[in-house]
């Protein structure tokens, strides 16, 4: 018997082992074939195929045996040691695979990649009773006990038939989580309005009761993220919501609107950010204050023209236009070549009058009272909602309550980029696996 750093060799070598060693000294060494060794160690194997007497040789072969076996037993304390981490990190692990497998879905609903799959789930979808309203529910199959999660639809006439929500909703509900979609009325028709908090409040708590919870999470798109907010303030709402997700939100109507006339956002430390905004915006101004911009009787004419415009129903906006008076059909004129620079004084003295109405429906006055987890994200490129918004968010929410914040260019308003840095990609990852990770949390 031979020992080699405290490993025992009890036999001489045989034609298999010959095998075993270079086999073994090749994956972990890179050693080359037996077939192309020469010398001693050629020598050496064929002496131990033969069992002839060959001592330097066999002492050689046993070192290296013993060495192999000594390398082959460290790799498989490595494996151990990363099977335990693994063990030990796996639900933040697998909440990230989930999160990737998410937004590969999201991104492209139609494609079967491998990271699609990843703890994906059928779904199945059902309209769910919500007063006052329309409302969908989508159930991971498979799953018991699903954690849930309320995600409110922002501004779009489509309300919760709107494309990318469906997408988004059914993406989530694939990774095991239970989605309500509810339809805020007033959302639908382009008005920021205290009544939709009600609806995002009523959603919770119907959601929470549906499942037999105490409480669920809740998302919003969009403007919907500011009233979401605002619902988890609510005396009457407050206990049904688990945390919030505020996606592309506001923090103060009035500076978004003012935003749409100057192109500058203000930050919080003091810096001002500049960005086209989007056309759309003032559209929405005009539209769900048209009584202020159009004569009496203009009115009817102009709001339905107006909404035909924000529907994308170009040519039918402009053949309803032919029935403004020549003053109004001026106006509409401004509206649709996007002159905001002729709209600005009406449109600066209108925001004006609505100043104190503002604080109803912008989280900047509420957000000293919620009592919840928050996450904000944000498209860097923003021309709706500008990514300053998130930063005043993020500086009015209590900092012990304030989860997760990313302002990311993977994004745009609520819709996902194609071009963007691995990093960046990674970083919404991260978030997105934050924000499964405290549905599960709920969900326990």
């Amino acid at each position: 018997m031979m020992p080699w750093s405290g490993i025992s060799l009890a036999r001489p070598i045989k034609p298999d082992d010959v095998k075993a060693v270079y086999g073994t000294a090749r994956i972990f060494k890179g050693y080359p074939d037996p077939a192309e060794l020469s010398g001693v160690a050629l020598s050496a194997s064929f002496a131990a195929m033969s069992h002839e007497p060959a001592p330097r040789a066999f002492l050689t072969l046993t070192m290296e045996r013993a060495i192999c076996i000594a390398m082959a037993r460290l790799w498989v304390l490595r494996a151990a040691l990363a099977v335990a981490l693994l063990t030990i990190l796996w639900p933040s692990a697998r909440a990230h695979f989930r999160a990737a497998s998410l937004l590969v879905r999201f991104a492209d609903p139609g494609g079967h990649s491998f990271v699609a799959e990843i703890g994906s789930h059928p779904v199945s979808e059902r309209e769910f009773p919500l007063p006052g309203t329309r409302a969908r529910l989508y159930v991971p199959s498979g799953v018991d006990n699903p954690p849930a999660l309320v995600v409110v639809p922002g501004v779009h006439f489509k309300g919760i038939d709107e494309r990318r929500l469906l997408r988004f909703a059914r993406a989530i509900a694939a990774s095991g989580v239970a989605v309500l979609t509810p339809e805020v009325r007033q959302l639908c028709d382009y008005r920021i309005d205290p009544a939709g908090i009600d609806t995002i409040g009523l959603s919770a708590v119907t959601l929470s009761r549906e499942l037999k919870r105490q409480s669920v999470g809740v998302m919003g798109l969009s403007f919907a993220g500011g009233l979401a907010l605002i619902a988890a303030t609510d005396p009457r709402y407050k206990a049904a919501f688990a945390f919030v997700a505020a996606v592309g939100a506001h923090d103060d109507l009035g500076r978004v609107l003012r935003f749409y006339l100057s192109n500058e956002a203000p930050r919080p430390d003091g810096t001002t950010m500049r960005v086209g905004a989007h056309p759309y915006g003032p559209a929405v101004l005009v539209y769900s204050h048209a009584s202020d911009f159009f004569a009496p009787a203009d009115v009817s004419v102009a709001s339905d023209t107006l909404r035909l415009w924000l529907e994308e129903d170009f040519d039918a906006a402009r053949a309803h236009a032919a029935a403004l008076s020549p003053e109004g059909a001026s106006e509409m004129k401004h509206v649709f070549d996007h002159d905001t620079a002729a709209l600005s004084a009406g449109m600066s003295a209108e925001i004006d009058r609505l100043e104190p109405s503002f604080g109803a429906v912008s989280p900047s006055a509420h957000l000293a009272e919620i009592g919840v987890p928050v996450f904000l994200l944000h498209g860097a490129g923003d021309r709706v909602i500008p990514p300053s918004e998130t930063e005043w968010l993020a500086r009015h929410t209590p900092a012990n309550l304030l989860r997760q914040v990313l302002i990311s260019k993977v994004i745009e308003h609520v819709e996902l980029e194609g071009q963007t840095r691995l990093t960046d990609k990674v970083a919404l990852i991260h978030f997105m696996s934050a924000l499964l990770e405290a549905c599960e949390e709920e969900g326990r």
